[in-house]
């Protein structure tokens, strides 16, 4: 699909658009397909669906948890696709796949890209892939129309920002600030400088995640960024307080 297309079109006056994350079978796969029902309903207009992996390097301790009890539980990568198939179909938003490379190379890359495109996903986020070392992935995703979504980091200099903008597609996730998913996050003049440096780099839709946590952040980027990305304080809310307050929560954000 034309991710870029799609948030453009869908981008709202007062704020950004919402995508949120999930980890596939935390704690159940009944419990996270429910979490994706809840989360569209209250209306989220994009999710990162993320495939359990052993060793998630660019994760915090809840998103590492919930990739932990994902897999004891009997998460597998065919059960996960079988998820994405069905949310797919179900639901009238896109959805990208975020997952380790290793899922991806010990599966096939040709194949795991065609499955994707089979079941009507949008596109993905491997962290840990390079383009330098990704050219069989980015290959097989340009083959499929699929949307391949690199990454920014505050510390990523001009020329690292020009190389990724060029094998990107659909839009770019700026990482907020350094480190792993689920700290806090300082919403002020640096991030703005940051995000000025990502908006000079590339045409496409930046998605901001990391940090991003209250109806606070959804504002400071509503001039700075399509997309605002809810990760770690979805997976805390349904921990303390089940589906109703996730629900609660993504409503409040704007």
């Amino acid at each position: 699909m034309d991710l870029t297309a799609y948030i453009r079109q869908r981008r709202r006056p007062d704020a950004p658009l919402l995508m949120t994350h999930i980890v596939i079978g935390y704690p159940s796969m009944a419990a996270s397909y429910a979490m994706v029902a809840e989360m569209v309903n209250a209306g989220v207009e994009l999710m990162e669906l993320q495939i359990p992996f052993s060793e998630p390097i660019a994760d915090g301790p809840v998103i590492l948890r919930a990739n932990q009890e994902a897999l004891a539980a009997g998460a597998t990568v065919a059960g996960c696709l079988d998820f994405a198939r069905r949310a797919a179909a179900e639901f009238p938003i896109p959805f990208l796949f975020m997952s380790y490379y290793n899922i991806l190379y010990k599966y096939g890359v040709e194949p795991f890209v065609a499955q994707m495109a089979d079941m009507g996903l949008a596109g993905a986020i491997v962290p840990d892939l390079p383009p330098e070392e990704g050219g069989a992935y980015l290959q097989a995703m340009a083959a499929h129309a699929l949307n391949p979504v690199l990454i920014f980091a505050p510390t990523s200099p001009e020329a690292r920002l020009a190389l990724l903008a060029r094998h990107a597609r659909g839009m770019v996730y700026c990482v907020a600030r350094k480190g792993v998913t689920g700290a806090d996050t300082d919403f002020t003049a640096s991030l703005e400088d940051y995000l000025a440096r990502c908006r000079r780099s590339t045409d496409l839709p930046l998605a901001v995640g990391f940090g991003v946590k209250q109806r606070s952040d959804i504002a400071f980027l509503k001039d700075r960024a399509e997309v605002a990305v809810i990760g770690t304080e979805t997976i805390r809310r349904f921990d303390t307080g089940g589906l109703a307050a996730v629900r609660s929560f993504i409503e409040g954000l704007r």
